[in-house]
């Protein structure tokens, strides 16, 4: 293992760590989540910090407030820590939740997605641009009833930052949908096609890229799964270097995992979702570049919280992470592609405080 991967590595255990003390009461399969957030940004983490920026937290909210859910709140705790000074960072994501609400059903995490969007300091949330990503999620509700949720209304969101029009994001999306849903599972096929659909390329040379990086894997012993896990290897694989390169380096993270106490399990559900998270800890190393950065922002999300799916909230949090760069990254803001669309009832939800 090259040194650097190996740093992080190390540092990824630190963190989960730091985390696990902070919040013992908490859901702990997502100390993992909240450990690369860390790692993404080369940061360690604290704990007494992060008990300070849960403090922040409950002071700025009311006590029905979604920002206070166990199901979120240490992970907002962690990106608050992230900051200078974390009580402007709380108060510009909560005035961001509210307006996204006036579009958008107010499930936790549209939380994450004000939290994200409120740490673009060159990028201001407009009722414009929530208009537009409210138009983006219509296009594709219209294609897919049965796949599309309010997780949907998430990644429509964010990509309403991209340069490409929505009519351009549908397209793509569907074309490698069709493309990615005759290997893997619908959900996972979709999500992965909204990944790729932000990055430039041909989509059937961008969807050949995951399933050569998913094979490879296969054959070298690593158990990946068909479903939710191919979002953050969809991902991944827009990085700019060899498939063989990229595989190897998963490989050797989850040996590394693998010999850590809280990683040792041996069924098949425990393997893939070693796997996922030793494609998360590749990627953190990837995060500068564009490619890697584009990615995406959702899967089913409202099951995954009544079910307390915690793998399925680390897949979005790292898709959201590599989301926030990229706009972060992206050049001028784009104009409003449509006009001005109201709320409409399948998603529209009132705020609460």
């Amino acid at each position: 293992m090259k040194p650097e991967l190996e740093k992080l590595c190390q540092e990824y255990i630190g963190n989960r760590d730091a985390v696990k003390k902070a919040f013992r009461r908490d859901n702990s399969a997502l100390y993992s989540v909240c450990a690369n957030i860390f790692c993404s940004c080369g940061k360690p983490a604290d704990t007494d910090c992060l008990k300070a920026c849960l403090e922040i937290i409950k002071g700025s909210t009311g006590p029905r407030s979604k920002f206070r859910s166990k199901k979120v709140r240490s992970i907002l705790a962690s990106m608050l820590s992230l900051q200078e000074i974390p009580e402007e960072r709380m108060a510009l994501a909560d005035e961001y939740f509210h307006l996204l609400k006036r579009y958008f059903k107010g499930t936790e995490y549209l939380v994450l997605t004000a939290f994200l969007l409120s740490d673009l300091t060159d990028r201001n949330l407009t009722e414009e641009t929530v208009s537009r990503g409210k138009e983006i999620y219509r296009q594709m509700d219209q294609r897919h009833r049965v796949l599309t949720d309010n997780t949907d209304s998430v990644f429509a969101m964010l990509m309403a930052y991209s340069g490409k029009t929505a009519e351009d994001l549908t397209q793509e999306t569907e074309a490698c949908y069709q493309a990615l849903k005759k290997k893997f599972s619908g959900g996972g096929a979709q999500t992965s096609a909204q990944v790729l659909s932000a990055a430039d390329g041909v989509p059937e040379e961008k969807v050949q890229r995951v399933i050569e990086l998913y094979d490879t894997l296969r054959e070298s012993g690593i158990r990946y799964g068909r479903s939710d896990e191919i979002a953050p290897l969809a991902a991944l694989s827009l990085a700019d270097t060899p498939v063989p390169v990229l595989a190897e380096e998963i490989k050797e993270v989850d040996e590394f995992l693998q010999s850590q106490k809280d990683f040792k399990g041996s069924k098949d559900s425990e393997q893939a979702q070693r796997a996922m998270y030793a494609v998360m800890i590749v990627s953190d190393q990837y995060a500068g570049t564009n490619q890697v950065n584009i990615t995406v922002m959702t899967n089913t999300i409202d099951m995954l919280i009544a079910k307390q799916q915690a793998s399925r909230i680390s897949i979005f949090m790292n898709l959201l992470q590599f989301a926030a760069e990229l706009i972060s990254q992206a050049g001028k803001k784009p104009e409003a592609q449509t006009e001005q669309q109201p709320p409409d009832s399948k998603d529209h939800d009132a705020p609460n405080s």
